[in-house]
Parts: C-alpha cells; sequence; structure tokens
C-alpha cells in the first residue's frame, strides 16, 4: 500500500493474523465510536518488547547450520520498512556479505513504494549486477513477504520463486503443501514430484495458515504453505508469512548448488498466467452462470468458481470490499492460456 495507507496488523492468539471478517468488523466498531470500553480494572497492559527483534533475527538465523551462507554476496532492499532491522542481520549471521539500499526504518518509505514490484526494484537488480551478488532480495512493508532479484538482475516472478522454495522444502520434508486457489499450478507439479500432496484454500494467507493449523491436528504432516504473491509459510518455524525466514531460505537453497539462481529459475516447468479485473455487480449471479456453463468439467468452488482442466485452469473469484470480478487463467503454454481467457471471457459477457 502507499504510505498514507500505512497502518497496523492484529495478530490473534495463535499467532495467525486476523481474517477479513473479523477486521472489517473491528473497524466498523472504531469507525461508528461503538467499540466496547472495558471497566477500569479489567483495562489490558501495553508491554514494550523491544528484545523480540533480537530473538526473531536468532530464531530464522539458527534455523540453518553455522555458515550456511559461506561468503555468499547478497544484495538486499528491506524499502524502509520491518526488515531494516532484520533481514540484513539475519543474512550476515549466516555467513553472507550483504549490500543494503533503503535499509533505514522509515513509515513514510521515501526510498521506494512498499509493494517491491519490478519497476521499484530497478536500483536493487543495478545493485544485484554491479555487485555481482547472486541475488537480491526485497520485502513489502511488514516484511512478511520476500521477492527476489535473480544473478541477471530480473525480477522473479512470485509463484516461480514458490515453486523453487517449494521445491527445496519437499525434497527435505514430506507432508501437504498447502496454498489458495490462486496460485500456479506449478507448485503442484513440483509437490507432487517430491510425494507430496497440495490442498488448495480460499485467497488469502489466514487461511492458508489456519488450514496448516487444522491439518497438523489431525495429525497431518504439513511441507509448506504459501501465497503466489512472495508470503511464504513455515510450519517448523511460526504459521504465518515469514519474509526473513524466506530469504534466509533462499540462502541455503543455493548453497546447496553451483547453478546461479537464473539457470534455476530458467529451469522450472514452463506456466503463463493471465490476470484481470472486472466490473461486476451481480457476483453471485455471474458464478452461477459459469458453473451452468462448465458444469460438464471440474469444479473447484472453494472461493468462487476454478475450472480445471489437464494443461490448464481458470479462476474467477469476487472481490470481498468492491463490486468487481477477479479473473485468473492459466496454462502451460501462453497460447493456451490465451484460448482459454476467450472462450471464459466470451461467457462473461453473455
Amino acid at each position: 500500500n502507499p504510505p498514507e495507507y500505512n497502518g497496523i496488523k492484529v495478530v490473534e492468539p495463535d499467532g495467525t493474523e486476523m481474517g477479513d471478517e473479523q477486521s472489517i468488523l473491528l473497524e466498523d466498531h472504531i469507525f461508528r465510536g461503538t467499540a466496547y470500553q472495558a471497566a477500569w480494572d479489567h483495562v489490558g497492559r501495553e508491554h514494550a518488547a523491544p528484545y523480540m527483534v533480537e530473538d526473531y533475527v536468532r530464531a530464522v538465523a539458527g534455523s540453518f547450520p553455522t555458515g550456511t551462507g559461506g561468503g555468499t554476496l547478497v544484495a538486499a532492499d528491506p524499502g524502509c520498512g520491518a526488515a531494516a532491522w532484520t533481514t540484513p542481520e539475519i543474512l550476515t549471521r549466516m555467513g553472507c556479505r550483504v549490500f543494503s539500499i533503503n535499509s533505514q526504518m522509515d513509515g513514510t518509505f521515501p526510498g521506494r513504494l512498499p509493494e517491491p514490484s519490478p519497476e521499484g526494484l530497478a536500483p536493487l537488480a543495478d545493485l544485484v549486477k554491479a555487485t555481482g551478488a547472486r541475488f537480491g532480495v526485497a520485502h513489502d512493508g511488514d516484511a512478511d513477504r520476500a521477492v527476489f532479484i535473480d544473478d541477471k538482475g530480473r525480477f522473479i516472478e512470485e509463484n516461480r520463486q514458490f515453486g523453487l522454495i517449494a521445491d527445496f522444502i519437499c525434497r527435505n520434508r514430506r507432508g501437504v503443501v498447502v496454498t489458495p486457489v490462486s496460485t500456479s499450478r506449478l507448485i503442484e507439479v513440483i509437490a507432487h514430484r517430491h510425494g507430496c500432496s497440495v490442498v488448495y484454500t480460499a485467497v488469502g494467507s489466514i487461511y492458508v495458515a489456519r488450514t496448516m493449523i487444522g491439518l497438523s491436528k489431525q495429525g497431518t504432516a504439513v511441507a509448506f504453505g504459501g501465497e503466489g504473491n512472495g508470503g511464504l509459510i513455515f510450519p517448523a518455524h511460526q504459521l504465518c508469512r515469514d519474509g526473513g525466514m524466506t530469504a534466509a531460505t533462499m540462502v541455503a537453497l543455493l548453497a546447496d548448488t553451483s547453478q546461479p539462481l537464473s539457470t534455476l529459475v530458467d529451469a522450472l516447468p514452463p506456466f503463463f498466467m493471465m490476470k484481470e479485473k472486472l466490473q461486476e455487480k451481480d457476483a453471485p449471479g455471474l458464478i452461477r452462470r459459469l458453473k451452468d456453463a462448465y458444469r460438464g468439467e471440474s469444479l473447484d468452488l472453494t472461493d468462487g468458481i476454478r475450472i480445471n482442466r489437464e494443461d490448464s485452469w481458470a479462476l474467477v473469484r469476487p472481490s470481498g470490499t468492491e463490486p468487481l470480478v477477479r479473473v485468473m487463467v492459466e496454462s502451460t503454454s501462453k497460447t493456451g492460456a490465451r484460448q482459454f481467457h476467450e472462450e471464459l471471457m466470451a461467457h462473461i459477457r453473455q
């Protein structure tokens, strides 16, 4: 979000983020002035916990063998957000040599917008190429997500980043990978390659995290989770998205190979995705029409409607906050994605 939308994140007692429905209820109480006011003898307490930054850094860096970084050169762009106090230090303790930009904490985000876009990360890409770094890592404002620049200065699309790290995790840990229905099928292909399965959820990290918790309580081994936006969840560490752990895992991944990151990314199976947003006042009616139009196909109704085919899929889901629907189509070829998109749009416009 732009700086003027900077705010707070509410975390539930189980360590997961507060869900959308509860967040909207809380905001409604605040804006209406109807928030519950506790009696004087039941007021909660505020605790300052500056030591938790050190606890977090030590926990992430300590999840890997000493010296895992082995002198690896890394370029980091915390974006003047929360990662300014954590990621460069984590990587340094792992044995990396770190060059950083936008590494001062500043909630006005003077260096770039908090969303780590390819355009906003052009200076980081330049730094990677100028220093010969093995990769560059950047974060959003609250550092629950991480995105990467490869050794050639190319922005790695987040689903492919997810796939690369899923390959590393599933190679060493069997179990379920949990991800939303909006995630690339690349994750499913990679999980199956290593004997792991995939469970799909509604879109949103809270649904991923709580599904992971539910599966674990049932005795199901959970290997990994995350979204195709750079937000990955490492269950052995904590059950919420963690950009610092994602950056550290990339160091460990590259420590296992002499190949450059660009080569590893290029070797991933090809998938091509198209996305768009459409104004739609009657989203439930549209979903019903599509269910009827595609009734003979494999449908997933977890969140909107996802139409699954052998080499492609499409998702149409209503926005939770605006009168519009989000449309996603993915295929193993650009032609396949385009043709499926055209077919789907013909049904939507009817």
